[in-house]
């Protein structure tokens, strides 16, 4: 992945770290609304779908990541990475460093 790749390259804005970085998030705010529905429809409510995506910038440590934040049709759902309203996370850069040097 990185055979070949120019340094700066990587570590430039919009770079390789930019893009993991969008793909973990939005893979991660997927995951917390598949288990937002599973929870509904374990509480017996009513059937709750995937509707779309709202685009949201966000502020890292570092740049600025633009990411598709995945909705529900009833609007109960509401993200735990990332709250609604939030557009900082300073911390990002930090909080995945953690998770891979604990590995």
């Amino acid at each position: 992945m990185l055979a070949g790749r120019d340094p700066t390259e990587v570590f430039a804005r919009e770079g390789l770290l930019d893009e993991l970085k969008k793909a973990l998030s939005e893979r991660i705010l997927n995951a917390e609304l598949d288990e937002h529905q599973d929870g509904e429809r374990e509480a017996g409510g009513p059937d709750n779908r995937r509707n779309g995506v709202s685009k949201k910038s966000v502020l890292t440590g570092t740049s600025k990541v633009q990411l598709a934040i995945p909705r529900d049709r009833a609007g109960t759902f509401d993200p735990k990475l990332i709250a609604k309203y939030q557009r900082r996370f300073p911390d990002f850069d930090e909080k995945i460093i953690s998770m891979y040097g604990a590995a």
